[in-house]
């Protein structure tokens, strides 16, 4: 099943309570049947030339009001998310799965490589996402960057996290003892599915990229910044406009401060890099000498004729 939805619908489904999840494993079963049962509608929903965000919107159209709101959610993102003919697989799958957590199944999420995984926990952010103002957003999006630099900085936790042969219930137990009340709901939720849909070796990338995905959620990209020496809000500022020029879009910087880098900035926005480090300069200057001019203008064999005296 397409992972994003997978996750999707794990944090739609991991919110409501067993009543209320047969009651959308019914409205699912009932929305499996019409495809079944309605040839017209079947071909119209699942026809490749029909965009995926026109087709989310006949289908949530269609179910307003004679579904619960959770059951046309699901619904409709699955019909944004699958290609055209996959989409009466995907509803069936969607009910079968609500009726298995209704009846209080445990449900394993598989394993799948690191693509589809990033992508599974997409899904699952997608959904949260959607319950969340702007403002709360952004101190998610704090929140999250926060921690992964304390799983990234901190050894221990970062190898209890990141071990596959560690249960994952253990492994989620160990984020909510760390988080419990200390970070926001959402912000909880997404850690503890980065646990269980993610891939454990890449908890660390799975975290920022949640951090970056949150920022994208509010319309901003995320610009990640190594700097030698501290920046300054002028400093900031200007950086700001400028990588905002560059990407077309507003930008929120994460500052990081390392004194080997001895000035200047270091930049990662999406795939773009660009190193104005003073380090960074010594090292092409380096790089060039030994490559090219030193050894191009015969200095490398002066050099070797001065020393030999």
């Amino acid at each position: 099943m397409n992972p994003a939805l997978q996750g999707y619908a794990a944090a739609v489904f991991g919110t409501t309570a067993g009543g209320g999840l047969a009651g959308i494993a019914d409205d699912l079963a009932a929305v499996d049947r019409l495809f079944t049962d309605n040839g017209a509608l079947r071909s119209a929903l699942t026809d490749t030339s029909l965009a995926a965000p026109a087709r989310r919107a006949v289908l949530e159209d269609l179910l307003d009001g004679k579904v619960s709101v959770a059951a046309r959610r699901v619904a409709g993102y699955a019909a944004g998310a699958v290609h055209g003919q996959e989409l009466p697989a995907a509803i069936a799958w969607l009910a079968h799965r609500a009726r298995l957590q209704a009846d209080g199944r445990d449900i394993d999420e598989p394993v799948l490589g690191h693509v589809a995984a990033r992508r599974r926990v997409g899904g699952f952010a997608a959904a949260v996402f959607e319950d969340l103002a702007t403002a709360d957003l952004e101190e998610v999006e704090d929140e999250l960057f926060r921690f992964a630099r304390t799983v990234a900085t901190t050894p221990a936790l970062r190898s209890a996290l990141a071990d596959r042969d560690l249960p994952v219930a253990v492994r989620g137990a160990v984020v909510g003892d760390l988080l419990g009340n200390r970070v926001r709901p959402a912000t909880l939720r997404l850690v503890e599915y980065a646990v269980v849909g993610g891939r454990p070796r890449d908890i660390v990338g799975t975290l920022e990229w949640l951090a970056e995905e949150t920022a994208r959620a509010r319309g901003w990209r995320v610009a990640r910044v190594t700097a030698g020496q501290e920046v300054t809000d002028g400093e900031r500022r200007s950086l700001e406009q400028a990588l905002s020029r560059l990407s077309g879009s507003p930008v929120e910087l994460e500052v990081t401060v390392e004194p080997d880098l001895l000035a200047g900035v270091n930049v990662e926005i999406g795939d773009l890099q660009l190193d104005a480090t003073v380090r960074g300069r010594l090292d092409r200057l380096k790089e060039h000498m030994v490559q090219g001019d030193w050894q191009d203008r015969g200095f490398g064999r002066v050099r070797q004729g001065a020393s030999g005296q």
